[in-house]
């Protein structure tokens, strides 16, 4: 079989293309990568709390870290202490049934942790859970 055979069609009627299915496949990856979701925090190393009695959180949750330094990040976003309230609230405006799970270090101070989650109450949220580790 020559190559001019090929190009006009007289080749083998059997034969697969393969090209288009190559072409599915990169089409399927590119939508696979651009739609997951990484669960990442930030490169922000928390440790957190165990817990038995810890439930799955819904994807659609705010997140707000807490780290040992005092540092909170909503939704992967510094913020300062004093403006959770506000950003929480800012969040739920678009979705207010919308729920917030708090992951802070297990080392952080119970009075931070405790204002953290009143800030997001007083925002709006009335669906306020921590994340915990599951032991």
């Amino acid at each position: 079989m020559k190559l001019g055979d090929i190009r006009r069609g007289d080749g083998d009627p059997t034969a697969i293309d393969l090209a288009p299915l190559i072409d599915m496949i990169f089409i399927l990856l590119i939508f696979f990568m651009v739609s997951s979701r990484f669960t990442q925090d930030l490169q922000i190393d928390i440790e957190r709390p165990g817990a038995s009695s810890g439930e799955l959180s819904d994807t659609r949750t705010l997140r707000v870290l807490l780290d040992v330094q005092g540092g909170v990040h909503i939704d992967g976003e510094p913020v300062n202490p004093w403006m959770v309230r506000t950003r929480v609230a800012d969040a739920l405006t678009r979705s207010p049934d919308r729920p917030v799970l708090v992951v802070a270090d297990k080392r952080v101070d119970t009075g931070t942790l405790v204002q953290v989650i009143d800030a997001c109450r007083r925002g709006g949220a009335h669906d306020v859970g921590l994340d915990v580790e599951a032991r």
